[in-house]
């Protein structure tokens, strides 16, 4: 089932020729999610291929320009393509307002928008699919900020084939080892005798995971709540000679975001939401990647996979 990332704009608050605002398309199996939605994010679908007709969530970090203002294009563009079904978004408070003046001033469109109201100060559950959860947990900026994280859910076990056949499996006992459960037969002189559920079943495959940290200064609990993720996408608005400034605007620098991926055990790291005074984002990268060497630029139409990862055991 495919996992991946892609990037649709790779700047922060100031855009430039080849960067545009942020905002990010995750695709999970047949399932698209936006998250963020800068200036211009509709171009870039259209440009690089995302479907809009599969769009059925938005997730928004917060409401500063560069991370919202192009979802009144988009929600214009999507009535005007004939789209009925409803469209989720998730955001801070404040969005409410925001929507409300599209409806005030432009008409209401032929579809509902559902707002789901975004508040927490510790990781919470935000939305929840068949084989996925995503949580929103708080940042650290100057307003009211979300990271999310998106992680497949623990798929059930399953029992292998040879142990069906040479157990004489019932279909009962099958349901009872993908449940987690030993089987337990009593023999006709009544000694019982145990079926262990480790050797005979096994977990498909690990669940992956993203997480999305946007506008954020450093702080220790992120990378608690994001431990043991597949791939973090970071902001790193500046380098490290600009550090005293990432603390008066409430961003990170390159290694702040390395060391959080580093602290958290992660498998891969992209980095984004550059500041414009960059033509060049090797020093950016060379940075990071002194600390944590799986390190990525995100640039406008890039694609990170996360692979399926098979069970390294037959059971976990």
């Amino acid at each position: 089932m495919e996992f991946s990332l892609m990037t649709l704009g790779s700047a922060s608050a100031r855009p430039t020729s080849s960067r545009f605002p942020s905002a990010h398309s995750l695709t999970v199996g047949g399932r698209l999610f936006l998250i963020d939605c800068g200036e211009g994010c509709q171009m870039q679908m259209a440009r690089f291929k995302v479907p809009f007709s599969r769009l059925d969530n938005i997730f928004i970090s917060h409401l500063h320009g560069d991370h919202v203002f192009g979802l009144f294009g988009l929600i214009s563009t999507l009535d005007m393509t004939g789209r009925l079904s409803p469209l989720h978004i998730y955001a801070p408070d404040g969005m409410k307002e925001l929507l409300d003046s599209i409806s005030e001033h432009f008409g209401q469109v032929k579809y509902e928008i559902v707002l789901h109201t975004v508040r927490c100060k510790e990781p919470v559950t935000v939305a929840e699919f068949k084989n996925l959860e995503i949580r929103a947990f708080p940042l650290r900026h100057r307003i009211e900020t979300y990271g999310y994280l998106f992680r497949e859910k623990e798929p059930a076990l399953n029992v292998m084939k040879s142990a069906v056949t040479a157990h004489k499996l019932s279909l009962e006992e099958i349901g009872t080892l993908k449940r987690g459960e030993d089987v337990i037969r009593t023999l006709s002189d009544g000694t019982r005798t145990v079926l262990k559920c480790e050797d005979l079943a096994y977990r498909p495959f690990e669940p992956r995971s993203f997480a999305y940290c946007s506008d954020t200064a450093p702080f220790p609990k992120l990378q608690e709540w994001i431990k043991g993720t597949d791939l973090i996408y970071h902001e790193a608005t500046y380098a490290s000679d600009l550090r005293a400034l990432s603390r008066t605007t409430s961003h990170s620098t390159s290694e702040d975001a390395a060391k959080v991926a580093l602290s958290a055990g992660a498998k891969k790291l992209v980095l984004g939401h550059f500041s414009s005074r960059y033509r060049s984002l090797d020093l950016l990268l060379d940075e990071a990647r002194k600390i944590f060497p799986e390190t990525f630029l995100a640039q406008e139409g890039m694609i990170f996979d996360i692979p399926e990862k098979t069970s390294p055991k037959k059971f976990l």
